[in-house]
């Protein structure tokens, strides 16, 4: 099977999971055996600090349907998926978190839709109280902000899980940068899409390496990738800010002719110059952020290191 093109492809990220890697394959199996499809189930070990590769090697051994794909160190959930996807050999892809937080039955329909003739079939969330209720919020904002201001729209509470036709995985191994956001990438591919909606649950064992910081991150990583209006809101400030100071200086220079010379407040003048600072600051981070991008870009360093393959 290792060497063989299946009908379908599971791939799994995998960051410090080994409690709970032998739960998420006596499911996933259980479940893929109704498909009556040939499968394998390739796992990206990114950088783990615990058992997690051990394990994993361990069941490529006892399975002869799983794959390991050993990154050389940790480059984060988006390369690891990539590298999962890109070493996929299926007529049809999904990738899914190891925490089962999203259900593996879904599959079934995601293929069921395929065979009606979608090219992606996207897992949207409609109950999300199993998070907590700032992810909510800041979820939602996100959207909502990046919709607004971005070229492609990723629709609402639809993650990675989903289902994609091997050209649409063939399209997606053409784009080559290298900060990735997969559900931005994922939207700008289009093809003929199918939505299934599901309730997610309750991680099954462990914690989520995500943290507040990590995803204002990745917010920051999705707005930045398909988004210019952070660097052209700029233009309109600055505007604003010309008009309101030009009409604030003519009023002090009419004052002056009427009423004669007026003594300067330091206090005010103080407030202006931060004020002004202080939004002068804003736009070079925003514009750093951008020259970041480009400078990571031009090195056209690769997406993620492959040490071993089990």
């Amino acid at each position: 099977m290792k060497n063989s093109n299946p009908f379908l492809s599971i791939v799994v990220p995998c960051y410090n999971e080994e409690d709970v890697i032998d739960v998420f394959l006596n499911k996933i199996f259980s479940v893929l055996a109704y498909t009556g499809e040939d499968f394998e189930i390739v796992f990206v070990n990114d950088g783990s600090r615990d058992s997690t590769l051990s394990v994993l090697k361990e069941k490529s051994k006892e399975y002869d349907n799983v794959r390991v794909i050993n990154l050389s160190r940790n480059f984060g959930k988006e390369a690891a998926l990539t590298a999962g996807i890109d070493a996929s050999k299926g007529e049809v892809v999904v990738p899914i978190d190891v925490d089962l937080q999203d259900p593996p039955e879904l599959i079934l329909d995601f293929i069921k839709k395929y065979k009606e003739g979608y090219d992606v079939v996207v897992g949207k969330r409609v109950d999300r109280t199993t998070d907590s209720v700032a992810k909510r919020i800041s979820a939602e904002f996100f959207y909502k902000i990046h919709n607004k201001i971005s070229d492609i729209e990723i629709p609402h509470n639809v993650g990675d899980y989903r289902l994609m036709s091997r050209r649409v995985v063939e399209e997606l191994k053409k784009l080559p940068e290298s900060q990735r956001f997969m559900k931005g990438l994922f939207a700008w591919l289009g093809f003929k899409t199918a939505v299934v909606e599901y309730k997610r649950d309750a991680r099954i064992a462990g914690d989520s390496s995500f943290n507040g910081w990590k995803l204002w991150n990745f917010a920051l990583d999705g707005i930045t990738s398909f988004s210019t209006a952070p660097l052209r809101v700029w233009l309109y400030i600055g505007l604003g800010l010309a008009f309101i100071s030009f009409i604030y200086g003519s009023w002090i220079i009419l004052k002056t002719l009427l009423f004669g010379a007026d003594t300067p407040g330091y206090a005010s003048m103080i407030t202006v110059v931060l004020f002004l600072g202080g939004i002068q600051l804003m736009g070079i981070g925003i514009l750093g952020e951008y020259i970041g991008r480009i400078y990571v870009e031009s090195k056209n360093r690769p997406i993620y290191i492959v040490e071993d393959e089990y």
